[in-house]
């Protein structure tokens, strides 16, 4: 009977190794990741402007429509008040007595009231549209200075998305790849860990005594049982996982 193989498990230097490996990869696909991240925010903000820019037109016309419904309003009220005073003034010379003389002289002067208030407010709505006027044209030009930014942005997003894609799914193949070598409650823990921070770390080297995610002094103890790699140690103070296989941190 054929003696059954023995699979030697991997030593703590060996998993940190694996580790490290690991946080140099998904450290070169972070910064791939961020050149892209930029732009695509950049595109959506612009996006979004002109969104808001060509609901502020909508608005501005339909604002003006009103205004331009209450001038013609105004405009037709003074019409009529001035036939309704070309009206009475007839009908005051066929008038019998001083009372209904006295009525339709009223009628004209409530009238030649009403033409006042018409012109006010024709000229007051008039003015209105003469400035909302303005801003639509401003508007406009701004649309069209946003639209020119979005197609560059657009433009250079696209270029760097054709040059970094490649780079981006090969990397991502070593990650991948690099990620059976570490053992799952790790992986678990490095990706937990590394998912609590922004640049992404959750291994890092003890650089000038202190650890090289937050920068906390690291006791010289601590510092000689992080050498020996006999046990994963984690700083005290963020949480990654320490390691002194390099005198360089990857880069954030």
């Amino acid at each position: 009977m054929a003696a059954k193989a023995v699979v030697k498990e991997a030593s703590v230097e060996e998993r940190l190794h694996a580790l490290w490996n690991l946080q140099e990869i998904d450290t070169r696909i972070d910064k791939v990741q961020i050149l892209k991240g930029e732009l695509p925010a950049e595109v959506k903000d612009l996006e979004d402007e002109i969104v808001g820019l060509s609901t502020r037109l909508s608005h501005l016309e339909a604002e003006v429509a009103e205004l331009d419904e209450e001038v013609n309003n105004r405009k037709n009220a003074k019409a009529m008040a001035k036939e309704l005073i070309s009206r009475y003034e007839k009908q005051q010379n066929n008038v019998k007595n001083n009372r209904e003389f006295d009525a339709l002289s009223k009628e004209i002067e409530l009238q030649r009231l009403e033409i006042q208030l018409s012109e006010k407010k024709a000229n007051d709505a008039t003015a209105k549209i003469d400035a909302k006027k303005g801003v639509f044209e401003e508007t406009e030009k701004l649309i069209k200075t946003r639209d020119k930014d979005l197609k560059n942005k657009k433009k250079e997003l696209e270029k760097i998305v054709e040059e970094t894609d490649k780079e981006e799914l090969l990397l991502q193949k070593e990650s991948d790849k690099s990620k059976l070598s570490v053992d799952e409650r790790l992986l678990k823990a490095y990706t937990r860990i590394r998912n609590n921070y922004r640049n992404g770390l959750g291994v890092v080297a003890v650089l000038r005594d202190s650890c090289g995610g937050c920068y906390t002094k690291i006791p010289p103890q601590r510092q000689l049982e992080i050498r020996q790699r006999k046990r994963i140690i984690t700083c005290e103070n963020c949480g990654r996982i320490l390691v002194d296989f390099t005198n360089r941190e990857p880069e954030s």
